[in-house]
């Protein structure tokens, strides 16, 4: 069956209802270290926020050097970077994403 325009929309209400679940999530674990997330997109694409949940999560530190203060596009993407290098490291495999 294929899915609609409607179920495929930015503002369906089941993506909002996920959104707001991990949302949440991140927040529980991320206060442990006095950080939070408000917009997914926005709060994790400079790396910082999930560099810190992956550490959180994990109780490890990570393996490379990251710019702990991003400010042009390329070191975003490096921190992005380190933060899936870290995953592929520890065989953590990314499925339905």
């Amino acid at each position: 069956m294929p899915a609609t325009e409607k179920d495929l929309a930015d503002d369906a209400p089941w993506k909002k209802i996920q959104q707001n679940t991990f949302t949440r999530w991140c927040n529980e674990h991320l206060k442990t270290v006095n950080k939070r997330v408000a917009d997914l997109q926005l709060d994790l694409s400079d790396g910082l926020r999930l560099i810190s949940l992956l550490e959180v999560l994990s109780q490890k530190k990570m393996y490379r050097k990251y710019h702990a203060r991003p400010t042009f596009r390329q070191m975003k993407l490096e921190n992005v970077s380190v933060a899936l290098e870290f995953l592929d490291r520890e065989n953590i495999k990314l499925v339905s994403i």
